[in-house]
């Protein structure tokens, strides 16, 4: 049994950006409880990445409001459009993945997802199955359906066009090949970012040149990451994945900017409108208990409140309390008797750094800590013992430095 349409489409509306076009929307879910059959809600997602984080979790989450609706979703996994490249919001083309990087990234997503959705309710399709058998005569008999002029009217397209650089083929290709992704499934409903409304728009188009009902395109706004300026993107490091270690987590949510809590509280919390109210204000007296609240909101949402208390414990211990971290892991480190190692190469040869050109620029950022003291000498030396190294607010190692074989590169 369907809630009544108006209880819905307050539901829908809730923390979504627009509805293209609303009134559709509404004669959808009235068709739909008058012949009792659920609506078709699609959102495709490319695994260009092996992790979905919870910018990502802003729209699944609505996806999951559709099923407690009592509508089917379609989770579509973009394999076939991830050797493209989306460039939405980008202003250069993406690296074309390998099929054996796409499917080791696929393998992820499933259970990230399921932390949302609920999986009886739930179709997992991947995008090749329709669109990896198409022949040519299919793909230019699609193309034809749409012209440059208005290829050219999206936005990062329009900006490479202006300024002369260089916009490929087969980037074209992209937003056609995500359109046909509605047809072959005959969606009702399509979510997306706000960085999608123009294929979500073309998907419609296509539907109404092959003879379907459009959809709906439910637009949903884009979380900026933990810098503050930013869509949240693991290419900007910026992230928050759904699957990412709790205390790591914590430690990401903590470090936000204070002006970026609201924007979290509404988009990531998932708070009831009540507490949400509540919490929206204490931010404004209290961001760092709003901070802690809304971290450990976050980690229990994905990772369960066992994690989320540990995580905060964990936080605790290291930056109230200055503690190290239980179970602190140990790297053992050779050298040269009498002599001592660069504080460098102890931050590469334990993992804390990539590179000792990565290392030196850390310790001029002050961002090293030796026993908990900033190491403020970059030719500071290190010789045999143990040390608890420290870089940033949340990696640590236990080196033990002792005499005996030269490191690799005998220095």
């Amino acid at each position: 049994m369907f809630l009544p349409v108006d209880e819905q489409i307050r539901r829908i509306r809730a923390g979504a950006e627009s509805i293209v076009p609303a009134d559709e929307l509404v004669a959808k879910l009235e068709r739909s409880a008058r012949e009792a059959r659920p609506l078709l809600i699609k959102q495709g997602f490319d695994p260009t990445r092996p992790d979905l984080h919870i910018g990502h979790a802003v729209s699944i989450h609505k996806l999951r409001t559709f099923q407690e609706l009592g509508h089917r979703v379609v989770f579509v996994m973009g394999d076939f459009t991830a050797r493209v490249g989306d460039p939405s919001g980008r202003d250069e083309t993406r690296p074309v993945l390998s099929e054996e990087e796409i499917e080791s990234n696929l393998a992820t997503y499933e259970d990230q997802v399921f932390r949302i959705l609920d999986p009886a309710a739930t179709e997992i399709r991947k995008n090749s199955e329709w669109l990896a058998g198409l022949a040519l005569a299919d793909i230019l008999r699609l193309t034809s359906q749409y012209t440059v002029a208005r290829m050219l009217e999206r936005d990062d397209f329009a900006a490479r066009h202006r300024e002369g650089r260089p916009i490929s083929l087969v980037e074209f290709l992209y937003p056609m090949m995500q359109a046909y992704d509605s047809v072959a499934l005959r969606a009702d409903v399509e979510l997306g970012g706000t960085d999608q409304r123009f294929n979500l728009l073309l998907g419609r188009t296509l539907q109404e040149r092959a003879g379907q009902e459009p959809q709906v395109c439910l637009i949903m706004p884009l979380l900026r990451g933990t810098d503050g300026r930013r869509k949240m993107s693991k290419s900007y490091d910026n992230y928050i994945g759904i699957s990412m270690e709790a205390e790591e987590a914590f430690g990401r949510v903590m470090s936000i900017p204070d002006s970026l809590l609201d924007e979290w509280l509404v988009l990531a919390s998932g708070a009831r409108p009540g507490e949400l109210a509540e919490r929206r204000a204490g931010a404004a007296t209290d961001p760092l208990a709003t901070k802690r609240w809304l971290a450990e909101r976050i980690v229990a949402r994905y990772q369960g409140a066992a994690a989320a208390g540990n995580a905060m414990e964990a936080f605790d211990r290291i930056h109230r309390r200055r503690q190290v971290p239980e179970n602190l892991a140990t790297t053992a480190l050779s050298l040269g008797e009498g002599e001592a190692m660069w504080i460098g190469h102890v931050l590469r040869d334990s993992g804390l750094a990539p590179s000792s050109s990565e290392a030196g620029r850390l310790i001029r950022q002050g961002a090293v800590r030796v026993d908990g003291g900033v190491v403020e000498d970059r030719d500071l030396r290190l010789g045999p013992g143990a040390y608890v190294v420290q870089r940033g607010k949340r990696s640590f190692v236990r080196v033990l430095i002792q005499p005996g074989k030269l490191t690799p590169d005998g220095e």
